[in-house]
């Protein structure tokens, strides 16, 4: 009797020692580490679900090389040119890094005429493949007085049939020739928007 009932708590302690074991095997990785219980992670939120668009500057910068430009006079605006540029590559590029042309009239030593700061979009522009953005150049020449005639402030007019435009500070200008007729134009006075998404942006100016 004594033999059986110390047999019965041999085999009670060895059921015992067995759960522990299974127990600790089921918490433990493949390799003994203790990695805790397996939980299926789901992949990162991603807003709606669909491929945001690009924020201005993740794309490449405009280069001259990937533009073509056209300028000329605006129509019933005698003091306005336009100038017009088109995405001509295979890219999509943007002017985050400058944001309005850099225009020179003359002998090239002059600085860049100002920009006007309340034709700022609210993001820069991007132009997409064969996509046009537009810039308005206020000529600062809208009194009367020919070719080499003074204006006012005692600044002198020139007629023009290109002039220099630069994508990025100390970039060399590229020379894009005038449409049409020669413009007359006031260097010291005249001002240049910031690029516009569309040809109604750039008329208001």
């Amino acid at each position: 009797m004594p033999f059986t009932a110390t047999l019965s708590r041999v085999v009670v302690a060895g059921l015992l020692v067995a759960a522990a074991l299974a127990l600790a095997t089921a918490c433990r990785g493949y390799d003994g580490r203790a990695d805790g219980p397996v939980t299926a992670v789901s992949p990162p939120p991603s807003g709606d679900g669909r491929n945001p668009r690009p924020a201005p500057g993740s794309q490449a910068a405009c280069a001259p090389d990937m533009l073509r430009f056209h300028a000329g006079p605006l129509p019933r605006r005698d003091d306005r040119m336009l100038l017009t540029v088109t995405n001509i590559s295979n890219r999509t590029c943007d002017f985050a890094a400058m944001r309005y042309p850099l225009l020179r009239f003359g002998d090239g030593r002059q600085a860049p005429i100002r920009a006007i700061g309340a034709s700022r979009p609210l993001t820069p522009v991007f132009l997409k493949p064969d996509a046009t953005a537009y810039a308005t150049v206020a000529t600062g020449a809208g009194g009367r007085g020919g070719a080499g005639g003074r204006g006012g402030a005692g600044h002198r007019h020139h007629r023009i049939s290109q002039f220099g435009v630069a994508l990025a500070a100390r970039a060399a200008p590229i020379q894009v020739g005038l449409d049409g007729a020669p413009v007359r134009v006031d260097p010291h006075t005249a001002t240049v928007t910031y690029w516009q998404p569309s040809l109604a942006a750039a008329r208001k100016w």
